[in-house]
């Protein structure tokens, strides 16, 4: 889906002014229908049921449910030989049982199946459904390319060009019981994406990255990125680790860079346009204050 493809029905609140010059105000939705009597032409979203999630919240209509997954939770529980179904110590998006098979939470308050996955390291926009129907449409349009997801990174180094794509063959491996990932020197090119420098940081030697993933491969904007040398910072798998270092020192960073910014499709069952945005959380939008100084 390219720019200008979409015109989107449904706004989700955009609070980032250093990232986009008009914003609705925090806490507010532009959506298509009746004219609003606020004078700033927005009108405040419904608040949404009670349910069983860790995450804020960010669209719950027509089957759908839209969260913002903090850094450190899990999409879902890890897997366990031999299980079916699983719970975690470490937080899940979503309480309750997990049914790996069919990829639905079994919560106390009905079924909510996951549509995609973030790392647990990856903050943001994740996307899960409380029908059937719903969870099978939107999974379609995933599978099909028809949905849109672009994420917020900082990177080391200037890339040059500033904008352009990053076409790899990603080779995936376990290594001492984890998934690692890799880029090989031949194979079929499977990992797609697009970047955009928004912003270089000439004193610090970073970039502030817009990156568009055409593919969902494991670790695949990590690995791309480091592949270039242009490592994300606070990356304690594929990063620069005397950088991170460096900027933990000098901002407080403890985290990985990765953001999942934005999503747009057209919803599976009321066919309007979605923009879905998630904000920077305050500690990444901290760095990027610093780093602007």
């Amino acid at each position: 889906m390219g720019s200008g493809d979409l015109e989107a029905d449904w706004i989700s609140e955009r609070p980032q002014s250093f990232l986009r010059p008009v914003d609705p105000p925090r806490g507010c939705a532009f959506v298509s229908g009746p004219p609003s009597d606020r004078k700033d032409g927005f009108m405040k979203p419904e608040p949404a049921p009670f349910l069983p999630t860790r995450c804020p919240i960010l669209y719950d209509q027509g089957g759908l449910l839209i969260v913002d997954k903090p850094e450190g939770v899990l999409s879902h529980p890890n897997p366990i030989k031999g299980q079916k179904q699983g719970q975690t110590r470490t937080r899940a998006a979503f309480e309750g049982e997990y049914d790996f098979e069919r990829r639905v939470f079994l919560t106390a308050q009905g079924k909510i199946w996951l549509i995609h996955r973030l790392d647990q390291d990856t903050s943001g926009v994740l996307v899960a459904a409380r029908s059937e129907e719903a969870a099978e449409k939107c999974r379609a349009l995933f599978e099909e390319g028809k949905i849109r997801k672009v994420y917020l990174a900082l990177s080391a180094g200037r890339i040059v060009p500033a904008k352009g794509q990053w076409n790899d063959a990603l080779q995936v491996r376990r290594e001492a019981g984890r998934v690692r990932s890799r880029v090989a020197s031949a194979g079929p090119v499977n990992a797609k994406l697009s970047y955009k420098v928004k912003t270089f940081f000439p004193r610090y030697g970073l970039s502030l990255l817009e990156l568009e993933l055409h593919t969902g491969r494991t670790h695949q904007i990590r690995v791309q990125s480091a592949y270039r040398r242009h490592e994300l910072i606070g990356d304690e798998i594929y990063g620069n680790f005397p950088l991170n270092k460096k900027i933990r020192r000098e901002t407080g960073l403890n985290r990985l860079f990765l953001h999942a910014s934005f999503i747009e499709f057209r919803h599976p069952i009321t066919g309007e346009g979605l923009h879905v945005e998630a904000p920077l959380p305050l500690k990444l939008a901290g760095v990027v204050d610093f780093l602007s100084r």
